[in-house]
């Protein structure tokens, strides 16, 4: 297989597929801190970015390399990102409540837990050569990276007439995906609790 149109499209279209978690949070963090700088806005697209772009090639090198131990641990997935978003949402739902400015959350932990599932997109890029399995990722990376500055901007812009509870519809935010990606994963993927 050679770099292609359809090559392009394919991960642009599973670049916005995958992002939508991302855009989610990075909206819930605008909304959460309305009156964040460029610098943290690119600070937490580009994390974004980065785990979205790695998570599918560390997948893609897991079905080259690894296939039998990652199988065993894919069924996990989706409780890994279900506990992380669970306990992100809960303390930033609970600073709402309580009033604090204080930033909810950890951007690492964030970054995982919505760029987890990316993993299984190796299973669907095992075909391509490492050269087309690296476009397809850094054109991944990069759709999430625009698609959360816009996350980004959206929730500041909301997050600045919403003042003081941002941070609780934020939180809600952050557990509705944590419970979207556990059903998804657990009943509809999966096929059952474990």
């Amino acid at each position: 297989m050679t770099i292609s149109i359809a090559l392009i499209l394919n991960s642009v279209l599973l670049g916005v597929g995958l992002a939508m978690d991302a855009f989610s949070v990075s909206l819930a963090n605008g909304l959460n801190e309305h009156k964040m700088g460029i610098g943290r806005m690119l600070a937490i697209a580009g994390t974004f970015a980065g785990f979205q772009f790695a998570m599918p090639m560390i997948g893609w090198f897991c079905v080259h390399k690894i296939a039998e131990a990652f199988n065993t641990f894919q069924r996990f997935i989706p409780w890994i990102a279900l506990l992380l978003l669970l306990y992100i949402g809960g303390k930033m739902l609970i600073e709402g409540i309580k009033g604090s400015e204080e930033v909810a959350g950890n951007l690492l932990v964030q970054g995982i837990a919505t760029s987890i599932d990316a993993l299984s997109v190796g299973f669907t890029i095992a075909d391509y050569n490492g050269t087309m399995a690296l476009v397809a990722t850094l054109i991944i990376g990069f759709v999430t990276y625009i698609i959360c500055m816009a996350g980004l901007k959206l929730g500041k812009t909301f997050g600045t007439r919403l003042a003081g509870k941002a941070s609780i519809l934020g939180g809600i935010i952050l557990i509705f995906i944590g419970m979207e990606i556990w059903v998804t994963g657990v009943y509809f993927n999966q096929g059952g609790l474990l």
